[in-house]
């Protein structure tokens, strides 16, 4: 079976070029910018004096880390298997559940590596941000004082702009990052051009010397060198916006080749005479343009950070649909577009956590070292998800399966032991925010199961129910409802309490199930269906994708057969709050997490607010509810 899980419709190489330069501003911006850091802090954890087996060795490291990592694992593996054309790690787990293959492993498996993508999302814009800035030390010794606050004020401002939305400056960040790896090549070449055998690193010999020569310093080396491929998932991650092509064009024609001629060229400076205890990055630049170049990289590195924090977003907003974190409010920050939302409380908490790594740890040395663990582990957590995929999308044997997934195993888990000796040095950081927001997610899916099971285990039929209702002569008042439930098959719990308090129901009755699929997106003929199941009472299934978000009002407008059975704009909503409480015996939640869960339960977005349901017209029916 060829290694696809959906086609790519083709594109003119005109289209496909102006998707590929947006993709600069969205996809590459962390990768990118490594180049900042990553050489020099290879440099300082090798120990060693910087003769040119030295130097070749790293650089060949860092070339052929890029290969395997980002060109062959996520580039030519990776984004061929896809959810519909959408990529990441919440995705595929998506498509794995949807294939059946949802179990415990599969599921923990991602919602772990979807946590660490928060914890170094906090730390990326952190680095980035600080390492263009020292810059200026270079250029005005002065300014070193005045570093720090001003990559705070940065951070803050960019932080501060997020509710507002980016969709008129982001047009201009896809031009900027090309101007940026454009600089960076040629900064590159004009450092090779000084010493042209630093090329001989391409020879994966330099590097394989290095590691079986250095003992230890090459477990410690190993994890700086895995910096030059933080930002390597975006490539998997981001593939729904822009499709496969444009991000292969991207990374192979200017990106990749733009980082080797960088990280090349930082190389033979040193091989040229040049004091490895510089600012190698800036270095490379003659120093007339220095300043523009600081300004260029500070420009980028709030781009790769922007890219971080929508990042984000998205993948909360997937995690909500999903059922893995309660509603949180989502702001559209541009009618245009899908992808531009804000959520405040993940953008808060980033800002606090950002700039407070920034305050805390002062240079992009020292954030280095709690940088990368997270993201080792979760590329770790990807190539098993992977494997499952191979097997059960590609339907790949056991033997071939295991073999290119042993080899990525191996990869991944070297730079994962690698990068734990940086626990101590702040390592722990973002798997403290790790375990923090995994834990969340647990709780709260188990919560929202716990609840639907305590609901719907006093199930009414439908039958039943109307045979109830002319037993005892409920009347049928005029008026329509819709109650909004997730019984698909027996009447709705509010609905039977609706009628047990008010001894009376509308003529018309919608009971209306919000399911949402584990596709990125449901094509409008797949919307809603609905049936009559009674004289007066139908029910509906609306479907939407985790990438969707729901306008329940809108959709039941655009419904010739709801519109012909009731006035949508003068229908009576009813949905259902639940008070949580102890339940009794050992099935219920431990009370640290039950507390934890109605906490979450009473502070997330109302369901009118999440499904934009007309608030004047809804009527909210709460009940104790035992988990």
């Amino acid at each position: 079976m060829s290694p696809r899980h959906s086609s790519e419709p083709s594109q003119p190489l005109s289209r496909l070029t102006l998707l590929a330069g947006g993709a600069l501003g969205v996809v590459f911006g962390d990768i990118g910018t490594s180049p900042l850091y990553t050489f020099r802090t290879v440099l300082s954890l090798s120990e060693h004096d910087p003769t040119p087996g030295v130097i070749l060795g790293l650089l060949s490291l860092i070339t052929w880390t890029l290969i395997l990592v980002t060109s062959i694992k996520y580039a030519a593996f990776a984004m061929r298997i896809d959810n519909h054309g959408e990529g990441g790690i919440m995705a595929l787990m998506s498509l794995l559940v949807e294939k059946g293959k949802g179990g415990r492993w599969v599921i923990f498996s991602a919602l772990i590596g979807a946590a660490l993508i928060y914890g170094d999302g906090a730390i990326t814009p952190a680095i980035s941000v600080l390492s263009a800035l020292e810059g200026l030390e270079m250029v005005i010794p002065e300014s070193q004082p005045y570093i720090l606050p001003l990559t705070v004020a940065v951070l803050l401002g960019l932080f501060l702009l997020q509710p507002f939305g980016t969709a008129r400056i982001g047009k201009i960040f896809g031009p900027v990052m090309a101007v940026w790896f454009l600089a960076i090549a040629a900064l590159g070449v004009r450092g090779i051009v000084q010493h042209p055998s630093v090329l001989l690193a391409l020879n994966p010999a330099y590097g394989i010397a290095f590691l079986f020569s250095n003992g230890y310093t090459s477990f410690l080396v190993l994890g700086g060198v895995f910096l030059c491929v933080t930002g390597a998932e975006a490539l998997y991650a981001d593939m729904g916006h822009f499709g496969k092509k444009p991000i292969w064009l991207a990374w192979y024609g200017i990106v990749f080749p733009s980082l080797l001629l960088n990280y090349a060229g930082q190389s033979a400076l040193i091989l040229a005479g040049a004091d490895s205890k510089q600012n190698l990055f800036y270095t490379l630049c003659p120093p007339v343009l220095q300043v523009p170049l600081i300004i260029l990289a500070a420009l980028a590195t709030v781009i790769a950070s922007q890219a971080i924090i929508t990042g984000a977003f998205s993948m909360t907003r997937q995690a909500i649909q999903l059922g893995w974190l309660p509603r949180l409010r989502i702001k559209q920050t541009a009618a245009e577009s899908y992808g531009q939302i804000y959520i405040g409380i993940i953008n808060w908490l980033l800002m606090g956590v950002t700039i407070g790594l920034v305050v805390f740890f002062k240079s992009s040395d020292k954030l280095a070292a709690a940088y990368g663990i997270a993201v080792s582990l979760t590329m770790l957590m990807t190539t098993g998800l992977l494997f499952v995929a191979m097997r059960e999308v590609w339907r790949w044997s056991l033997a071939s399966s295991a073999v290119i997934a042993l080899c990525f195993l191996v990869i991944d888990a070297t730079f994962l032991f690698a990068n734990l000796i940086k626990v101590l040095e702040g390592g722990y950081i973002p798997l403290l925010m790790a375990a923090a927001i995994c834990t969340v997610m647990l709780i709260w899916h188990r919560g929202v199961k716990a609840v639907s099971a305590s609901v719907g285990e006093k199930g009414v039929s439908v039958d039943a129910f109307f045979a109830q209702l002319q037993q005892k002569t409920v009347p049928r008042v005029a008026g329509s409802a819709v109650f909004l439930t997730r019984t698909q098959n027996n009447i709705p719990p509010v609905m039977r309490w609706h009628v047990a308090r008010n001894r009376a129901l509308q003529q018309d009755v919608l009971s209306l199930t919000i399911d949402i699929l584990n596709v990125p997106y449901v094509g409008e003929e797949q919307r809603i269906r609905v049936e009559q199941r009674a004289p007066g009472y139908w029910h509906g299934v609306a479907q939407y994708g985790f990438m969707e978000h729901p306008d329940i009002p809108r959709l039941l407008q655009g419904v010739s057969e709801i519109n012909a059975l009731f006035a949508t704009d003068d229908v009576t909503w009813y949905v259902g709050h639940e008070t949580i409480v102890a339940g009794e015996g050992e099935a219920g939640m431990a009370a640290w997490q039950r507390h934890i869960f109605a906490f979450m339960k009473r502070n997330c977005t109302h369901v009118i607010n999440h499904y934009h349901l007309p608030s004047d017209r809804v009527v909210e029916i709460s009940r104790r509810v035992a988990v």
